[in-house]
């Protein structure tokens, strides 16, 4: 047990929790859970026989490209992004509030025990294998598009004539939106967006249109699996992705979390909301930096730091 201090040594009593989302992952992420912790060892065997294959196998060893497939990247960052949230409720921490990117959210609503560790994964299992079937039956994909305002992002994607689409699928800080879409769409609007001058326009190695109307086609199947599981109320406020409000109510997780297969991150939103609410600082949960790299982008006044081993959440204790 212990107080929770920042790298500077200051205390810091109001602080979110926030879990990353797709293209966080990487191969060895929280390597030392499964060695040092039970309680890993416990949601590992756990997640094998949900999942039907061996999660920490890819964990460990990948091969990258296996990693990168949808249906193993979301179980993956979402059963190493919740064990980390528990074992630091377990050492005596709790959030003001908590958030998750996309995938992540699904984190931040098993940490604040709205859902069970087992049904979280069911639905993560499922989410992830449709979103991918849906994916190649849209022949989807993303893109990146940094250093331009978010109209000329919107006139960009408003001006596509061609066949299919192309919207904003992510609005992750006043200057960083992720488009998602066709194919042909992507293309030419990356095509677009560096004739108007974008610091960076490419496209993402992504398995559909996530975030788009494109992946309507996986809603059905995810529909089913919200329907069968009775959310409680968060222990801790969860600010969702898709108005960048808080949810306190388990009667509204379901609806939100099948708004958000096809409306946009509203992620920059979620960040400026919770510092409304009393945020004073940032604790990414789970593997990789992007979203305190995003927060510097949001607010730089913003104290971000993160947790993606034992190792280093230990550094968090005096």
């Amino acid at each position: 047990m212990g107080k929770y201090v920042n790298q500077n040594g200051n205390e810091i009593l109001k602080t979110a929790w926030i879990f990353p989302g797709q293209g966080s992952q990487y191969i060895g992420m929280g390597e030392d859970l499964y060695e040092r912790s039970e309680l890993a060892k416990e949601y590992f065997k756990m997640s094998k026989e949900i999942l039907g294959f061996d999660v920490l196998s890819i964990i460990s060893n990948g091969p990258e490209d296996l990693l990168n497939k949808t249906k193993y990247t979301q179980p993956s960052i979402f059963i190493t992004s919740v064990i980390l949230g528990k074992i630091l409720i377990e050492r005596g921490l709790q959030p003001l509030a908590v958030a998750g990117h996309s995938l992540g959210e699904y984190s931040a609503l098993t940490v604040s025990n709205s859902v069970s560790f087992e049904k979280g994964l069911e639905l993560v299992k499922v989410r992830s294998e449709s979103m991918e079937k849906a994916g190649h039956l849209q022949n989807g994909t993303m893109a990146a598009i940094v250093g331009l305002e978010e109209k000329e992002v919107q006139l960009i994607c408003s001006s596509y004539k061609g066949k299919g689409l192309v919207v904003i699928a992510n609005y992750n800080s006043p200057k960083q939106f992720v488009v998602s879409g066709t194919s042909d769409a992507i293309v030419e609007t990356i095509e677009k967006a560096k004739n108007k001058g974008a610091r960076l326009a490419l496209e993402l190695k992504v398995s559909g249109a996530f975030h788009s109307p494109l992946m309507n086609p996986a809603r059905e199947d995810l529909n089913a699996i919200l329907d069968s599981i009775n959310f409680k109320n968060p222990r801790y406020p969860v600010f969702n992705n898709v108005d960048g409000k808080p949810i306190l109510n388990g009667d509204k997780i379901k609806k939100s979390l099948i708004q958000q297969l096809e409306k946009p991150v509203l992620w920059a939103k979620s960040i400026v909301e919770m510092k409304i609410f009393g945020v004073e600082s940032f604790l990414e949960v789970g593997p990789g930096k992007v979203l305190q790299g995003l927060n510097k982008r949001i607010d730089r006044s913003l104290i971000s730091e993160g947790v993606d081993s034992l190792n280093k959440m230990e550094t968090f204790f005096v």
